[in-house]
């Protein structure tokens, strides 16, 4: 047998593995690469083999990865990463007038874009592509140089650069909170609370908030909503009480269509980032971004 020059297994079982780790699934992997659920467990099964360590857990629901299986998906994401922008920046030629910057759907439709035509007035050269998702891990894809994320100021291989505090309280319609105005935090748990199906574990649910705030309680119950935006919508419709994050909710509140319900004010537990990968130079578009964001950040009032 040949030996590799990298001693590394085949290219097409790595890239294999990194679809199944990014989506936590053989199917979707399938799906993504046009090849059958079966060709992709053969591919996993062969290079666990090959290294002599199982990647990936095995459950009734999907796949988890193992430590050995974190280690390999987080060098190879960064290394097809990284052999992407080249591929991509040889075909673009100039990459100093576009950058792409991921984060939630939450924070983009609720504070980042809102703030946008600043940087459009400022730099109406620069193209910004924004990826929204609930799923961090597609912040790993290629043509992403910027990241906004919440959590606690640590990821694999990212530089973060806080952005700014948050306090979270509940919040639901004008009506809702009239029908309702004897309630106080502790009688929270027997209203109907509003409640979002985060990917991220690091935001904070009911049971969380709850929990901080010294409450007694059984397990929330209520309305599950896939987006926080919805949940938020169904508040406005005084369907119920709905976890509220101060920098975003800010705007409906002055505006009438959501009010505070009880005294019960939190510190978020984290804060919000703005993260980019350690091994990568920041393009010119992806410079002039950050420190325009870190000023807006700077400017508006503390909570």
């Amino acid at each position: 047998m040949v030996r590799r020059y990298y001693d590394l297994p085949s290219l097409t079982a790595l890239a294999v593995f990194e679809a199944s780790a990014r989506h936590l699934s053989f199917k979707l992997a399938a799906s993504e690469l046009n090849v059958t659920p079966g060709a992709v467990s053969r591919q996993i099964k062969a290079i666990e083999e090959e290294i002599g360590v199982p990647l990936f857990v095995r459950l009734g629901s999907g796949v988890m990865l193992t430590s050995a299986g974190e280690d390999l998906y987080a060098v190879l994401a960064s290394g097809f990463s990284k052999a992407s922008e080249v591929v991509r920046t040889v075909k673009r030629g100039d990459r100093s007038k576009n950058v792409t910057v991921a984060c939630s759907d939450a924070f983009a439709s609720m504070w980042l874009i809102p703030r946008m035509p600043g940087f459009w007035d400022r730099y109406p050269d620069i193209a910004v592509d924004h990826l929204i998702s609930d799923n961090s891990r597609d912040y790993r894809r290629a043509e992403v140089e910027l990241r906004i994320r919440y959590g606690f100021g640590s990821w694999s291989d990212e530089t973060s650069e806080r952005l700014f505090d948050d306090v979270i309280y509940p919040v639901c319609g004008p009506d809702f909170a009239r029908e309702h105005r004897d309630a106080t935090a502790e009688s929270l748990s027997e209203l109907p609370l509003l409640h979002v199906n985060w990917v991220d574990p690091e935001w904070p649910d009911w049971d969380e908030v709850l929990r901080r705030a010294g409450i007694p309680h059984g397990a929330p119950r209520g309305r599950r909503f896939g987006k926080f935006f919805v949940t938020l919508q169904a508040a406005q419709a005084n369907q119920g009480v709905a976890v509220g994050w101060h920098r975003l909710v800010r705007p409906l509140i002055e505006e009438d269509k959501l009010v505070r319900i009880t005294d019960l004010e939190l510190p978020a537990p984290g804060g919000y980032y703005l993260t980019w990968n350690d091994n990568r130079t920041l393009s010119p578009a992806a410079e002039l971004f950050r420190t325009w964001l870190i000023e807006v950040c700077v400017e508006e009032p503390a909570v």
